[in-house]
């Protein structure tokens, strides 16, 4: 299949929910037109591949410049930027010559707005598309799967994950050892919370708290419209936790067992041809 021949250069912590960025480069890949030159011969695409692997996150900061590849590079290391996905899907959705969009899914999450604006991208278009989730589609990754017509995954793939957390490593017992002290400078009475060199008080992690409950709440809501299930239902298995392919098919967290294989038959069947992948 044309992925084998179509991958894109990508270069290719989170916070809330959702744990890991696949920066997109775009190489000669131009969908909607004879496509891709890097090979031996042009190849006319009608489907719009994703690669959704590392951490998801808005964007994506980069070291020096783009003039110079070697110093040019994503700083986060492996992430992809939903700005980016988000860019596509809507292109994908104004060529006439893109039939249906697949997004194959690598992913332990990132950030919650990163997923969440995938999965609105996703449900804005009127073509269809499929996710395939492989070893990992937890946390932002999962919400953004959510936002497609049909996900796909194998029996040993990692779903769900639907939980937030924003943890993070104290230093004050550490930089107590080595003599050094927080000077605290700041207007304003919460605002150096969350600062790993000092403390944290009850009434600052109470509103840390406040705050992934709402998020997680939002989260459950996504799945639950997405999905099509019962918020109540989504809100039981909430927990945080993953369960492998077959479980999350039985939890309708998926739709079908299998992989890039059912994935395009998914889609062939939908615009009634033969699908040419062109992968970003």
């Amino acid at each position: 299949m044309l992925k084998k021949l179509l991958r894109g250069l990508g270069i290719t912590v989170a916070f809330v929910v959702l744990s890991f960025f696949s920066y997109l480069t775009y190489d000669s890949v131009m969908y909607g037109e004879t496509a891709y030159s890097g090979g031996q011969e042009d190849i006319e695409c009608n489907v719009v591949g994703l690669d959704l692997h590392g951490t998801i996150a808005t964007y994506i900061p980069v070291l020096g410049s783009a003039d110079d590849p070697e110093e040019y590079q994503n700083q986060y290391g492996d992430a992809v930027a939903s700005e980016d996905i988000v860019a596509i899907l809507e292109e994908a959705e104004q060529n006439d010559q893109i039939k249906g969009v697949m997004l194959d899914i690598e992913s332990s999450g990132g950030y919650a707005i990163s997923g969440e604006e995938i999965a609105n991208a996703l449900k804005e278009m009127t073509k269809p598309t499929v996710a395939v989730i492989r070893g990992q589609g937890l946390s932002a990754a999962y919400w953004a799967a959510t936002g497609a017509d049909k996900i796909f995954a194998s029996r040993n793939s990692d779903v769900g994950s639907i939980g937030v957390t924003q943890s993070y490593v104290e230093y004050v017992g550490k930089n107590e050892e080595e003599g050094l002290k927080y000077v605290q400078l700041s207007a304003g009475k919460f605002k150096d919370a969350g600062d790993p060199d000092k403390p944290l008080t009850e009434e600052e992690k109470a509103i840390f708290v406040r705050d992934l409950k709402i998020m997680h709440e939002n989260f459950i809501q996504d799945v639950a419209v997405n999905r099509k299930l019962a918020v109540e239902r989504v809100t039981e298995i909430a927990d945080g936790s993953s369960v492998l392919g077959e479980k999350a098919k039985e939890l309708e967290l998926i739709d079908e067992i299998g992989s890039w294989t059912e994935a395009e038959k998914y889609l062939e069947d939908k615009v009634g041809e033969k699908t040419e992948i062109c992968w970003y």
